[in-house]
């Protein structure tokens, strides 16, 4: 590590801010404690899950040094939290409802059917989806997994299926899998045709390059961590489509669809044999993101206060336990009441007072300083700010219903970063004079001024090492003070990519798994292929291109003119420029970057009348993407 670029311990302006945070806190409120050990049945296994080759896969123990009193570096309320969410092992909520807790960043749940398993969003990944179930095998008798439910459309819901069930199975109609309406839409397209930049951002959000201890990242809010491991996906064979019930392997889902609120395509569901709820990830322990800072579509609140006030009244005074998709259980009538209703208030609480203050003419930065929970909100541990936040949920909220757009015409066309980055510094008299006050300024302990501020000459000098350093210094310290983990993990990983540079970790290129390219409908696909076209490099192609499946019978006719990739289900009109055939898993192969475009031409896995060109030249216009592209610097 260079000189002068350690991790620096929490500044006295640190220390006042945790010891104000500690005595805000309502501590006498110690339900969490009890219900997060209740249940349990059996450790993690030690050591961490690996996969092919003894590739590292996740570490459920990387939360291990979160014990006794939090450091003068994390947030108390943060801290406890993180103690919390590193209670892994198998246990059981109530009888037929087991969980696997902590061995990824979500929940394993397993219902045991009349004649199998109903296993409930299977991780993120492959390899931990299977260990978690080999841990419930270890003290439950080992019966066929019968049903996947996936409560909702995102990859740590879903991405471990392959490792519960083989898609043989599937197929042959012995393993159903079942989602909400939408669910494999809005699953691959998030993770296909944004996926890169999500990617990217996400290394921010979830902090996968911090290490864990008292000065790194200290989980997530709602996990540990990610797991990094083998992303799969199978297709849904039946959508819950409408409310009500579904009978599965003898016992009665009552399903009740929530769209567009946690995610595009969510559901909740109430087991009345069992009297067992879930409200999936849209009543955890923690507030959660109308937005998501490694990027997504923004959320609706008030749908999500909506929904959560009519499973509170449709099951509320009957469910005797509610589990989660994070986190642990709450049991009892009242008390699953009481999660529901506040959880319900604090999202409606956001919707309502962001547009009343923008009603009043405040801009989403002023709103997201306004708006503070009152008392018995922010005494409620389960909607503090682990994982979302009230300031980036009020500015989603406002972008929600207004835009980005704050009404200020001098903010409707700004200049670039760096040109005005340029211009700031030199207004300011240059990166001498802006880093002394900066310093000053640090020393004062105004931190998120230093960070704002130190931006501009970072971007103007990117290689002023004393600008970067002090910046470091200023997002360490608002890290420390933060109690999302989610803020810590982007400040943190900013100061370290300010210190040591963007890193540019080989192995890591696209980020659409093989499976989600495989899962996309063809003109979903295409609209993927039309995102990487390179525009200004494609203004000289006008083609018509007609492609053949010709093992599904799909078919469309591409339009390659004026930058764009347009495209039809239907036959061209005349004579096209090529028209192409292979076979649906070639061209899965061709968008996954598996075979190169004129490799499957020359191996005859594609054919052309009368020739490749036109194909080829798309192709070659194309762009990769990776996702090191620099974020705290130019």
């Amino acid at each position: 590590m260079n000189e002068g670029t350690e991790r620096k311990d929490a500044t006295a302006h640190t220390r006042a801010k945790q010891q104000e945070a500690h005595s805000c806190l309502p501590w006498s409120d110690e339900r969490d404690l009890e219900e997060a050990a209740r249940g349990f049945l059996a450790p993690l296994p030690e050591g961490p899950v690996t996969g092919a080759d003894d590739q590292f896969v996740y570490d459920p123990h990387r939360l291990s040094f979160v014990q006794g009193k939090a450091p003068d570096t994390v947030h108390p309320g943060l801290w406890r939290q993180a103690g919390l969410v590193a209670r892994g092992g198998l246990f059981e909520v109530c009888d037929r409802v087991y969980q696997v807790r902590n061995i990824d960043l979500s929940n394993l749940t397993i219902i045991e059917g009349d004649t199998g398993l109903i296993v409930v969003d299977p991780l993120i990944s492959a390899e931990t989806a299977r260990a978690a179930l080999d841990l419930y095998f270890e003290h439950r008798p080992e019966r066929p997994v019968v049903a996947v439910v996936h409560s909702h459309s995102h990859v740590d819901h879903y991405g471990g299926v392959r490792g519960v069930v083989d898609e043989a199975d599937v197929k042959a109609g012995k393993v159903r899998i079942i989602a909400p309406e939408g669910f494999l839409d809005a699953a691959v397209s998030e993770n296909v045709v944004a996926g890169n930049a999500m990617t990217r951002r996400a290394m921010y959000q979830f902090g996968p390059l911090l290490a864990p201890d008292e000065k790194g990242t200290v989980g997530v809010g709602i996990g540990s961590a990610i797991s990094l491991g083998t992303i799969t996906l199978i297709p849904p064979t039946e959508e819950i489509t409408s409310n009500g019930p579904v009978e599965i392997d003898g016992l009665t889902f009552d399903f009740m669809l929530t769209p567009d609120t946690e995610a595009p395509a969510e559901m909740h569901w109430y087991l009345p044999e069992l009297k067992a709820l879930t409200a999936a990830e849209n009543c955890l322990h923690t507030l959660h993101n109308t937005y998501p800072i490694r990027g997504a579509q923004v959320r609706d609140p008030r749908a999500w206060s909506h929904y959560l006030n009519e499973t509170l009244e449709r099951w509320g005074g009957e469910a005797e336990v509610m589990y989660g998709m994070h986190h642990w259980p709450v049991w009892g009538s009242e008390r699953i009441q009481e999660m529901l209703a506040l959880g319900r208030d604090a999202y409606r609480y956001i919707n309502d007072e962001t547009l009343r203050l923008a009603n009043h003419g405040l801009t989403p930065i002023e709103a997201a300083e306004e708006i503070r929970f009152p008392e018995k909100l922010a005494d409620h541990w389960a909607v503090r700010e682990y994982y979302g936040t009230v300031s980036h949920n009020v500015k989603a909220t406002y972008t929600r219903y207004l835009g980005w757009f704050d009404g200020n015409p001098a903010r409707l066309h700004p200049l670039t970063p760096v040109e005005a980055a340029r211009r700031y510094v030199e207004y300011m008299g240059g990166a001498e004079a802006v880093i002394e006050r900066a310093r000053e300024a640090f020393d004062a302990g105004e931190y998120r001024w230093v960070a704002q501020v130190l931006d501009h000459v970072v971007f103007a000098e990117p290689d002023n090492r004393e600008a970067r350093e002090l910046s470091a210094d200023a997002m360490e310290q608002l890290a420390y003070q933060t109690e999302s983990a989610t803020w810590r993990n982007a400040y943190l990983t900013a100061a370290q990519e300010l210190r040591f540079g963007t890193p540019d970790i080989p192995g890591m290129q696209e980020s659409a798994s093989p499976d989600s390219i495989k899962a996309l409908p063809l003109p979903r696909m295409l609209d993927y292929l039309a995102v990487r076209l390179n525009g200004r490099e494609s203004e000289d192609l006008d083609l018509t291109i007609h492609l053949v499946l010709r093992d599904t019978g799909d078919e469309a006719t591409l339009r390659v003119v004026n930058g764009v990739l347009n495209h039809t289900g239907r036959p061209p009109v005349g004579s096209p420029d090529a028209a192409v055939t292979m076979d649906r898993s070639t061209l899965d192969d061709i968008v996954s970057g598996v075979t190169e475009p004129a490799a499957a031409f020359d191996s005859g896995a594609v054919t052309a009348d009368p020739d490749p060109g036109p194909w080829l030249a798309v192709f070659d216009r194309m762009d990769s993407f990776s996702p090191w592209f620099a974020v705290v610097e130019p």
